[in-house]
């Protein structure tokens, strides 16, 4: 049975007993929190629990009662910190829900206790802690084994976001293709708006990032099924969500106007809620709007304000892409060192968060918007950094970035920019000199004699001996830098470059099968 405000008694009706007034009141919240009415829903149980910080009052409460208060104030701890930007809330939260969790357990209260996983790992989601979140999230699903219920879906749900959010696109649209016919027969028009719209973001990251103008229609039409679902069930605050969403998508396919109509009215919607997290989002989005639209002083002024908002709180991934953004507009800006000590400090976030593709994101950026004035071994480093921390990337658009980097840094090289003695104060504030040889990278000889073809052989030699003294060896490496796959360098070098065998790292030879197959 679904409580809803109207089931409630007047106060002087309500149940003496005080455990069932405890998990009546506490199903009345839970309405309220999943319509995203945070407000209401804590004033639910405010007799119970006063504020995010404040321990719920449990003196005299069964067991059952006790998981259900702490199951709610955990939940909306992690809710409202959010949405206000309440430093420390994320790990309040967690606390409460683990000891809820730990009860139903206990009770043998198999759905109740993965519903208080899966918020769980949400809190974790929230501060970046992806793999975490993960491990929650199909721990709770192998819990609830055949079970069927709405929980399911949320699990499912929520796994789907975590893959987003870690940019692993394929995983997440596998996941949604997967639960389709699910939600279909749901009649839970909250959850069916969350689906539509979580599926709409990942046809709109693969659809831009592999320009493929069917996923962009079909993000569109998801968009509008959320926001039809999220209108049924009275979902402000998400269809909030789905503008602000609507917004980014079209200034990304160069619909400024859109993308401005839909971004007022996810702002005015949120501002209405009193959510600042979620305006500096929209904020966020709009500066990138900005961005694309080459409106550079409005994008930096907008993304300051969403700075600012950010600092307060602890979500320390949102913060870090914001950041991103802000380091973005100061370097068009030519406000250098302003850029590069924000989009350190982002770095930096991402990696105490544990949210390497947020960091690896900011560290191309450095190489993108400020190549031409941080020093090449700099620059080699930001991008051993973005390689690294996006190595479990499936977004087809970071693997073009990467490439395109590794190129920009190739052809600094090959320009001869390590001849030049100039410093550049570094993102924590000191100051280190370039520490380049004044030896030019090209270091070919003139092109006096020979053929076309042995001068191109030569050419080509030159490249591909640069690219591995730059890679360190790594045939990967120097090949993403040159822009070609692995196998066919290793076929240019064991083909037509033979010399060059002794500059690359050992190949490691497979160890075979001892398992023969028939």
């Amino acid at each position: 049975m679904t409580l809803r405000t109207a089931d409630l008694p007047q106060n002087n009706t309500l149940p003496t007993a005080l455990d069932e007034r405890v998990i009546l009141l506490c199903g009345v919240s839970k309405e309220h929190e999943e319509a995203g009415n945070f407000d209401a829903a804590h004033d639910a149980i405010r007799e119970f629990w006063v504020r995010v910080g404040d321990s719920p009052r449990l003196e005299g409460l069964d067991e059952l009662a006790r998981a259900e208060l702490l199951l709610r104030a955990g939940a909306l701890s992690g809710w409202i910190g959010s949405a206000r930007q309440i430093a420390g809330a994320q790990e309040i939260a967690k606390d409460l829900i683990t000891q809820s969790a730990d009860l139903f357990s206990k009770l043998g209260l198999i759905e109740r206790y993965t519903e208080a996983r899966t918020d769980l790992a949400i809190c974790y989601w929230r501060a970046g802690a992806f793999d975490e979140a993960r491990i929650m999230l199909d721990d709770a699903l192998e819990q609830l084994g055949s079970i069927e219920s709405e929980q399911r879906l949320r699990l499912f749900l929520n796994k789907a976001a975590v893959e987003k959010v870690s940019n692993r696109y394929q995983e997440a649209l596998r996941l949604h293709r997967h639960a389709a016919p699910m939600f279909a027969s749901s009649s839970n028009d909250a959850l069916k708006g969350k689906f539509h719209n979580e599926y709409a973001q990942v046809l709109k990251n693969i659809g831009l990032a592999e320009r493929r103008d069917d996923y962009v229609d079909q993000a569109l039409i998801e968009f509008s099924a959320a926001s039809f679902h999220f209108e049924q069930s009275g979902h402000k605050r998400f269809q909030a969500y789905v503008e602000n969403n609507q917004g980014f998508l079209f200034a990304r396919i160069g619909r400024f106007e859109d993308a401005h109509n839909h971004l007022d009215r996810a702002r005015a919607l949120f501002v209405s809620l009193k959510a600042k997290g979620s305006v500096a989002e929209v904020d966020d989005t709009r500066a990138l709007a900005f961005l694309g639209q080459g409106q550079i002083e409005e994008a930096e002024r907008v993304s300051r304000q969403a700075v600012k908002v950010l600092e307060e709180g602890d979500e320390q991934t949102l913060f870090a892409g914001i950041l991103t953004t802000h380091g973005t507009a100061l370097a068009r800006l030519g406000r250098h060192q302003d850029a590069l000590t924000t989009l350190t400090r982002a770095i930096s976030l991402a990696e105490r968060a544990g949210a390497p593709d947020s960091g690896g994101l900011a560290a191309l950026s450095v190489i993108e918007e400020l190549s031409d004035v941080v020093p090449l071994s700099d620059l080699r480093s930001y991008y051993h950094r973005a390689e690294s921390m996006l190595a479990r990337s499936q977004h087809a658009e970071v693997q073009v970035r990467l490439g395109e980097c590794a190129r920009r840094i190739l052809a600094k090289q090959s320009l001869g920019d390590t001849d030049f003695e100039s410093g550049f104060v570094l993102g924590d504030g000191s100051h280190q000199p370039a520490t380049f040889s004044a030896q030019a990278a090209h270091s070919a000889e003139p092109w006096t004699s020979g053929s076309l073809e042995e001068l191109v052989l030569s050419y080509e030699g030159d490249l591909i001996r640069k690219a591995l003294e730059g890679s360190g060896g790594s045939v990967t490496r120097a090949a993403r830098l040159l822009g070609i796959t692995h196998q066919g360098l290793a076929f240019i070098i064991n083909g037509r470059h033979k010399t060059l065998l002794s500059a690359r790292t050992p190949v490691k030879t497979r160890r075979r099968s001892i398992i023969r197959y028939r």
